[in-house]
């Protein structure tokens, strides 16, 4: 349920993710970080509230942690999610390039 909401918002920022101009793991800062951020209106918001800490400093440095064995739990599968799709990301990017690439031999 919360990993589908963030999947969501990945599919949001696709492009900039294709085109690596953000990651999945800077995605899942932001995307914690609103939702910290506002009052909790459904059940993921409530859980992300309850189970997870968002510490920010004025360098911009964060810090996510679980807030009990559960909360932990589910900030590892948040991290492992947003680096699966970092590597799928990552293949996509490389298919497009390979192919652009061939694309300039063959008309060049």
């Amino acid at each position: 349920m919360i990993l589908a909401e963030y999947s969501k918002f990945l599919q949001e920022h696709n492009d900039e993710l294709l085109t690596r101009k953000t990651t999945p793991m800077k995605l899942l800062h932001e995307w914690l970080k609103s939702v910290i951020n506002k009052n909790p209106k459904n059940n993921i918001d409530k859980i992300v509230h309850k189970e997870i800490m968002y510490c920010e400093n004025e360098n911009g440095d964060y810090l996510i942690v679980g807030k009990s064995d559960s909360g932990r739990v589910l900030v590892s599968a948040l991290t492992k999610f947003a680096k699966s799709y970092d590597n799928y990301n990552h293949a996509k990017w490389m298919e497009m390039t390979e192919r652009s690439f061939q694309k300039e031999e063959n008309n060049g």
